[in-house]
């Protein structure tokens, strides 16, 4: 039963179908950019996330194939297509999908009573994060067998997949220096929900001409599967979808592995109109010692094939005492070894940083003259994202336009290269009215005309009250 769930495990980790919110990152309207940059410039005097509304992200997208290269109706073979995929894809190509919903959240500023320099936020969310790489020597394998690859080496290492669920509760204080520096930083406590790690395979499959036989295939295996709250929701002891509920809700807060991080955050007002700012995200650990269960195949082995003769039929060996051995031999080599060992799990770093020019003043009706306090209508804007992931980091480039249309409106429209497409267009509304807010951001509009041949989409929305200064 502990092999078919190893084995089932990692059907689920390479099957299983990018956090980068650019266009969240730097809309200083919205309270929750402060969780992309502790040390942003804060424009309220506190504000209340509607609970469980406050904040909701999805994304999801592929390096690789989409499902339109599998399915399409334009008349080629299934066959072809899913070898023209394989073939055209390449280890480091990856499905990554992520997930966040905000449980509450909530800020306000403090300092003396005429000029309130700083703030304080906090709150907490759950997480889902998944990223698997297209393991492409496991594919070809499968489809040409190793006849025809005498003396290639496939790599092991293809099949590389995580998948979590963790609850982050979180901490920030923002402090204004002067009307030119910002800074913040944000601790965090994260409790595990589940934990899924395959990252750490290595070895090597080899075929070539044998010497006692035909062929002889060597096996050069160093592979693992680490868990964490899996083996008691799978058990045969498991008491039934009730109590996997409440152990669920009684991991997403405190009850489950937990561990330590930090964000921290700056903005840099250059001049006037110019203005730098940066941060860097999720420095942090998880320690997982509780509901662990890893799964390793560990191992060196040349085997020759199965040979019509038995070698030692002289000695007395029988045709089924030949077939034991056999399948000894394979039992030892690909026995999956069960073991509790605790582990620690690195959270995926992310940095942000960008350079943004502000510029027209709104003009006073009875003078066409600006106003001197009323900030800048427009800004534009370059920003840089890169997130650490077990293969090689992901990054993006973006440019932007930012309008304040009026009082309680503001769009901001982004361009974004990244390491699914060049060409992801998005848009970001921020409304108010009355104290109350309301964001929705989405991109990728024009792979929208056929969604299952889109990269990556992503959307995000979320409804907060304000108490704005005055």
């Amino acid at each position: 039963m502990k092999k078919h769930r190893a084995y089932l495990l990692f059907f689920l980790c390479v099957y299983s179908v990018a956090q980068n919110k650019q266009i969240l990152y730097g809309f200083n309207e919205i309270p929750q950019s402060l969780l992309l940059n502790p040390g942003a410039e804060v424009s309220n005097m506190g504000y209340i996330g509607v609970p469980l509304l406050s904040h909701v992200h999805i994304n999801g997208g592929t390096s690789g194939p989409t499902v339109y290269d599998l399915f399409s109706a334009n008349g080629v073979n299934f066959n072809e297509k899913f070898r023209s995929v394989v073939y055209n894809s390449d280890s480091r190509d990856f499905l990554s999908a992520n997930e966040q919903l905000e449980v509450f959240s909530g800020g306000f500023a403090i300092g003396n009573t005429f000029e309130k320099t700083e703030y304080l936020s906090f709150g907490v969310y759950q997480e889902l994060d998944v990223i698997s790489y297209i393991p492409t020597d496991y594919i070809e394998l499968a489809l040409e067998g190793n006849q025809n690859n005498i003396n290639r080496v496939f790599n092991a290492g293809d099949l590389s997949a995580r998948a979590e669920v963790v609850s982050v509760f979180h901490l920030g204080y923002n402090k204004k220096v002067n009307s030119r520096f910002n800074y913040g930083i944000r601790g965090k406590l994260y409790s595990s929900v589940v934990d899924i790690d395959a990252t750490k395979n290595k070895g090597s499959f080899t075929t070539r001409r044998g010497t006692n036989n035909i062929y002889e295939h060597i096996f050069n295996l160093d592979m693992q599967v680490r868990t964490s709250g899996i083996a008691s929701l799978t058990s045969d002891d498991n008491s039934g979808f009730n109590e996997d509920l409440k152990e669920i809700s009684k991991r997403a807060f405190f009850g489950g592995n937990l561990g330590l991080g930090f964000d921290v955050g700056f903005t840099y007002n250059i001049t006037d109109q110019w203005r730098l700012d940066g941060s860097v995200l999720d420095v942090g650990f998880i320690s997982h010692s509780k509901d662990v269960e890893n799964y390793v195949v560990n191992g060196n082995y040349v085997f020759e094939g199965i040979n019509p003769l038995f070698p030692d039929v002289a000695n007395g060996q029988s045709a089924q005492d030949y077939w034991d051995a056999l399948k000894e031999d394979f039992e030892d080599l690909f026995d999956v070894d069960t073991t509790g060992t605790k582990y620690t799990t690195w959270r995926p770093i992310k940095f942000n940083g960008s350079l943004n020019y502000t510029f027209g003043k709104k003009k006073k009706k009875d003078c066409d003259c600006t106003t001197e306090d009323s900030g800048y209508l427009n800004a534009v804007g370059a920003q840089l994202y890169a997130i650490s992931r077990p293969k090689q980091p992901q990054m993006a480039l973006t440019v932007y336009y930012y309008r304040k249309l009026f009082e309680g409106l503001s769009l901001k429209g982004t361009y974004t290269l990244d390491s699914y497409s060049f060409y992801n267009l998005g848009l970001g509304v921020a409304a108010q009215l009355s104290g109350f807010g309301f964001y929705v951001m989405a991109d990728n509009f024009l792979q929208y005309e056929n969604i299952y041949n889109a990269e990556g989409l992503s959307l995000q929305l979320g409804f907060n009250y304000i108490f704005n200064k005055k």
